[in-house]
């Protein structure tokens, strides 16, 4: 059996882990008095044969995280949304919880796969990203598959791993995925001509000031609409739309890093009051600023 799947696979860092053996390990590594925001919850090298197998996004309790699934032998299946997938040797499936999805074995299939399952807020952040971009199910190449096994076989292998070496083995595994998705298509940018690039260093630095378009294209030393079209072009946003980013990003890390009231990062990032920035908030993030910092907080484990 290891064998067959060594021959698949073909590469000595998943082979050293097909050698190891089908395996499970959950880790216990308590709560830390500094959080990292990229950890591992457990890992495992499992095979299903001819038995009930099937998980339910929405009913795996309500604490955010995410499972990286590869396939090595055999077949799953997956409906993420009402969309159906076959889960097939080389391909891994990537997925965050709670989610309307489910997966699952064909009776009497078989299924031979490894997995790890993650969270924190950095591990929520690229999988939403590596979802959103190529969908939950992946095909990999075969040195990015060899790194999300040596991750997984590091978790297995480590008798107790300190809460360091445990996120760095998760935080490896996040950078394959990252680069077997991303990698391929990084293109360089040209860089941004010297007017553009004044403009938005002004906005990073007066983040709690007014940034109106007529202010940034003086700035710019451009009329409104030359520099509304020079900066679309550059950016790929039109100029109010990536003030409203930079703004929502700086929100998003002083809701997390701080204990400020939404009224005080309201004043700090450039919203008239907090009921202004809690409605720009939901509208684009999808829930409440404080929603937004308990839940990262309850997956960073903070």
């Amino acid at each position: 059996m290891v064998e067959k799947a060594c021959a698949i696979a073909g590469i000595f860092v998943l082979s050293k882990l097909l050698e190891h053996g089908h395996d499970v390990r959950v880790l216990n590594l308590g709560k830390s008095a500094v959080p990292l925001h990229c950890m591992p919850v457990s890992a495992g090298y499992e095979q299903r044969m001819n038995e009930v197998y099937s998980w339910d996004g929405m009913q795996r309790g309500t604490a955010p995280f995410a499972v990286i699934q590869h396939t090595l032998v055999g077949e799953g299946r997956l409906d993420f949304a009402g969309v159906q997938h076959r889960l097939v040797p080389g391909q891994t499936m990537v997925l965050s919880m709670p989610h309307a999805h489910r997966y699952w074995l064909e009776r009497g299939g078989r299924w031979e796969y490894f997995w790890l399952v993650l969270n924190g807020r950095e591990t929520l952040r690229l999988v939403r990203e590596v979802i959103d971009a190529a969908g939950p199910v992946v095909s990999l190449a075969q040195p990015v598959v060899e790194r999300l096994a040596g991750a997984c076989l590091s978790l297995l292998d480590q008798s107790e791993p300190t809460p360091g070496e445990a996120s760095a083995a998760a935080y490896s595994a996040m950078a394959a995925l990252h680069d077997g998705v991303f990698a391929a298509s990084a293109v360089p940018q040209a860089p941004v001509q010297p007017a553009i690039a004044r403009v938005m260093a002004h906005v990073e630095d007066h983040l709690s000031e007014p940034l109106q378009v007529e202010r940034l294209a003086d700035i710019a030393e451009m009329s409104r609409g030359h520099f509304v079209r020079q900066f679309s072009a550059a950016v790929g946003q039109a100029p109010s739309e990536w003030v409203l980013e930079r703004r929502l990003e700086r929100i998003e890390r002083l809701l997390l890093a701080t204990d400020m009231s939404v009224g005080a990062i309201a004043g700090a990032t450039g919203f008239a009051d907090g009921n202004y920035l809690a409605k720009a908030f939901r509208r684009r993030r999808g829930m409440a600023p404080l929603e937004y910092r308990a839940a990262q907080r309850l997956a960073s484990g903070t």
